[in-house]
């Protein structure tokens, strides 16, 4: 069995047992999340939403914070000695897949 939920501006395939990297949520570790923009439920028979799945939920357990790789921003302009160097890491939240509920 396995869904689709979207958080953060993003899809995830998820089922239960999985260990994803979310957007940051802002819960502490330990904490319960409940996803309930669920866009698809496989189970018997595949459930697909308008935009979703109405009564769905998708239940998980925050296992804790951390940031990304540094990823680099460089900017430059030839002729003009225009240099520009930057580095971003994202912030993410860690959550095991505990049950889907279609």
């Amino acid at each position: 069995m396995y869904a689709i939920i979207a958080t953060g501006g993003k899809q995830y395939k998820v089922a239960e047992g999985d260990v994803i990297r979310v957007e940051k949520l802002g819960v502490e570790a330990g904490a319960e999340v409940v996803f309930d923009q669920v866009l698809v439920v496989s189970g018997d028979e595949v459930k697909v939403g308008d935009p979703t799945v109405a009564g769905a939920t998708v239940t998980a357990t925050a296992v804790g914070d951390g940031k990304a790789k540094k990823v680099i921003v460089y900017k430059y302009k030839r002729k003009t000695g225009y240099h520009k160097k930057n580095g971003h890491r994202q912030a993410y939240t860690k959550v095991k897949i505990e049950k889907i509920n279609a």
